[in-house]
């Protein structure tokens, strides 16, 4: 049937919402038995690329020059010597090792940014041969990890037990950006609206609820991806009978300069 023009997608100068309905799947250059499905990029103003790949078996994505941080939502995905499962991530700092392949088929949404070097560096993940060395706080340049997002210890937020949150990224000021999931049981909520310098990518993994997004409030469920540029007002209420659950990016341990 014709939606006759109706959408939940709605875009705003600081906000996106960018509902299943309105995705268009591509292919790039490289890609084999694979297709993506842009959320956010530089052309909406975000200093991160976000995208969900659609893997058929023997798909494949060539790999990034920049920072790509991949997390697995159906089928199986390879990055690496790494072999993922639903709920699996893994990040590498860019170069071949960061290709994406599958055997079977995947969905995965994966995460692109050029490197933000410490202060008084020049190390760049872009260039990934630089990856291991001293960086000015004594830690290693940005390494490669993954894991299992099940396997995180949760954490209550701000004693909240009914809001929980798992880091899937080291704890490590040479990374430069921070990827949680967070995890609403029916009826929790944020505690506050939040405004603030950083910017977020969204996609919600479970259940749903409603976002304020700005000066607007929006139906949200499983599927729906968010862009929130910096100093959008936001806050988060799960309204339902089963929990609500997403998986948020943001850029993180660098000065706003």
């Amino acid at each position: 049937m014709f939606s006759l023009g109706h959408t939940r997608s709605a875009h705003r100068a600081d906000h996106l919402l960018h509902t299943p309905d309105t995705f268009i799947r591509a292919a790039w250059a490289g890609m084999s038995r694979a297709v993506a499905i842009v959320h956010a990029s530089p052309t909406i103003g975000a200093g991160f690329t976000q995208y969900t790949v659609e893997l058929e078996a023997d798909g494949y994505v060539p790999p990034a020059s920049v920072q790509r941080f991949v997390y697995v939502l159906s089928g199986d995905v390879q990055m690496g010597t790494v072999t993922l499962g639903p709920g699996g991530y893994a990040y590498q700092p860019g170069g071949e090792d960061s290709a994406l392949r599958s055997t079977s088929g995947a969905r995965a949404t994966v995460i692109e940014k050029p490197y933000v070097p410490l202060p008084g560096t020049d190390r760049s993940a872009s260039d990934p041969s630089q990856s291991g060395g001293p960086s000015q706080s004594g830690a290693a340049a940005p390494a490669a990890f993954s894991g299992v997002e099940h396997a995180i210890a949760s954490q209550p937020v701000l004693g909240n037990a009914d809001l929980q949150v798992r880091s899937l990224v080291p704890a490590d000021v040479v990374y430069d950006f921070a990827v949680n999931t967070l995890a609403y049981n029916p009826g929790a909520s944020l505690p506050m609206v939040e405004v603030h310098v950083m910017e977020h990518g969204l996609l919600f993994l479970e259940g749903g609820g409603i976002y304020r997004l700005g000066d607007a409030w929006y139906p949200v469920t499983e599927g729906d991806f968010i862009y929130m540029a910096p100093w959008c007002p936001q806050w988060f209420g799960a309204i339902g009978k089963t929990p609500a659950k997403y998986l948020i990016y943001k850029d993180w341990n660098r000065a706003a300069l």
